[in-house]
């Protein structure tokens, strides 16, 4: 039988693959191939994105190796390896899922037209989206760029496709290449090991992923409007890091979501399920944001933030803020949770990036940075739009005068405090009146609590009123195209 490579990226599962189910369905004996060949430039694989793939890569050459097959695996630019490949494997056909950043667009389009001037035959797939973002579009053509008109046009859109099976079985290569590599060989882990809690958080690979999208079906979706917000709450899917590594497909989850509440006749379920599938949405508009405006990556949608004035000397609160020291401690708990585990509750994400953005007047490119490297769900499309959208210089952003306040947001998604107590042990002795502003606790409560302002906890960076005056003139002075 003829063979066909089948590139693996960020697709890594057997299920719901369309790439591997093309070749399948044409005959063909696939070759998994994994590349490593990370883009150089502002956005590398992030530290804990390198551990979250380690790991997936693991799981997914279990998996093929169950079904009779292998991954094999390789290092350097992938046009090189795949028309190396092909002839080590004497492979007439390469089949890929499509990725929608603006280097894999380039990059997979240069590859594309490469491997058809050497004679091979190519195609790739949609695996990663609900629908390909230069299909969604408005009416003039146009691509959207406020949220809500895009859940109304990708409802309008069609049928989501029913999630494709995985293969019972599949034919072993030939051979062996004798340049594959072992997983451990791409040193991925980081060098420095504070990721090793990690794995008391999160399964990576395709079995984790499908046991988090049964369970959250299961428990988490009857009251996620509910409990969606509460960073105390397991009320999230937890599914996005998942999502983003391919070893769950978006057809898959939201299918799954449909079926549960159809075939549940528990009353808001309906309404529950399409509160979440609208979460759903907002990851593909992101994605279809990023793959028509690809400079927002680093420039502001809205082109009268580039004369917005920025402080420069943040270097410090910075380095606070990144390690959860910034006095705030709804916004403390938030970072030192993303440092434990490699993630972030997302209402506490929008509270900690508009406390950097909007109080500490800090680019929201450098917080846009650091999710980068200390997320494990870290996507390119959605995090740019959270930050965009938190900052205000975005599409269907919050307005720049919609600043959280970190006290109210505290007070009313965590009005018991176990999210804070749980992460900012030093605050854990003070009453919920006092736990989300102690430097407005009277001094026998702090006493009494065992807490010393600017000694074990520290008082905060910035005072949030005088701050939010200073953004809000700062903003009133560019919303008219100052320069």
């Amino acid at each position: 039988m003829a063979r066909a490579l089948v590139w693996f990226r960020r697709d890594l599962r057997v299920a719901d693959n369309p790439a591997l189910h093309a070749a399948l369905e044409a005959g063909l004996v696939p070759v998994p191939v994994y590349i490593h060949d990370e883009p150089a430039g502002p956005w590398p694989l992030g530290a804990a994105s390198a551990w979250w793939l380690h790991h997936s890569l693991a799981e997914l050459h279990r998996s093929l190796r169950a079904l009779g097959s292998r991954l094999l695996i390789t290092r350097g630019d992938s046009e090189a390896e795949l028309l190396r490949l092909c002839r080590a494997f004497d492979a007439s056909h390469v089949f890929w899922n499509r990725l929608y950043e603006p280097y894999s667009v380039q990059r997979d389009a240069r590859i594309k037209t490469r491997l058809r001037t050497a004679g091979l035959a190519v195609k790739s797939c949609n695996g990663r989206l609900l629908c390909e973002p230069h299909e969604l579009l408005k009416a003039d053509g146009t691509p959207y760029r406020v949220f809500t008109p895009f859940w109304k046009g990708l409802q309008k859109y069609g049928p989501v496709r029913d999630p494709l099976p995985a293969p019972r079985s599949l034919p072993a290569p030939a051979h062996a290449d004798n340049d594959a590599l072992r997983i451990e060989e791409l040193a991925l882990l980081p060098a420095i090991p504070w990721y090793r809690g990690f794995a008391d958080h999160w399964q990576p690979g395709e079995t984790g992923a499908r046991r988090a999208l049964q369970q959250f079906c299961a428990d988490g979706l009857p009251d996620y409007p509910d409990d969606r917000d509460r960073p105390a709450l397991a009320g999230t899917s937890r599914l996005s890091a998942h999502l983003h590594f391919g070893e769950l497909s978006p057809q898959q989850a939201w299918h799954a979501a449909q079926q549960e509440a159809a075939t549940r006749t528990q009353p808001g379920l309906l309404a529950a399920s399409e509160s979440w599938l609208r979460q759903l949405a907002w990851r593909e508009f992101g994605h279809h944001l990023l793959y028509h405006f690809p400079a927002t990556t680093d420039q502001p949608m809205d082109a009268r933030f580039a004369a917005f004035r920025w402080r420069s000397d943040y270097s410090q609160d910075l380095y606070c803020w990144q390690r959860g020291h910034t006095g705030i401690p709804i916004v403390d708990a938030g970072m030192r949770e993303l440092w434990a585990s490699g993630w972030m509750h997302n209402r506490v994400r929008m509270i900690a990036a508009s406390l950097l953005t909007k109080n500490l007047l800090i680019p929201w490119q450098e917080g846009a940075r650091w999710f980068w490297d200390t997320l494990v769900d870290a996507d390119l499309a959605n995090n740019t739009l959270g930050w965009q959208w938190t900052a205000g210089c975005g599409v269907d952003a919050a307005p720049f005068f919609r600043i959280f306040n970190p006290v109210r947001q505290g007070e009313r998604f965590d009005p018991d405090g176990s999210y804070v107590r749980r992460w900012v042990p030093e605050l854990r002795g003070l009453p919920a009146e006092w736990l989300h502003q102690p430097w407005a606790a009277p001094g026998e409560v702090l006493d009494k609590a065992g807490v010393a302002l600017a000694e074990n906890y520290p008082q905060p960076l910035v005072d949030l009123q005088h701050s939010r005056a200073q953004a809000l003139a700062e903003w009133g002075r560019i919303k008219n195209g100052a320069h």
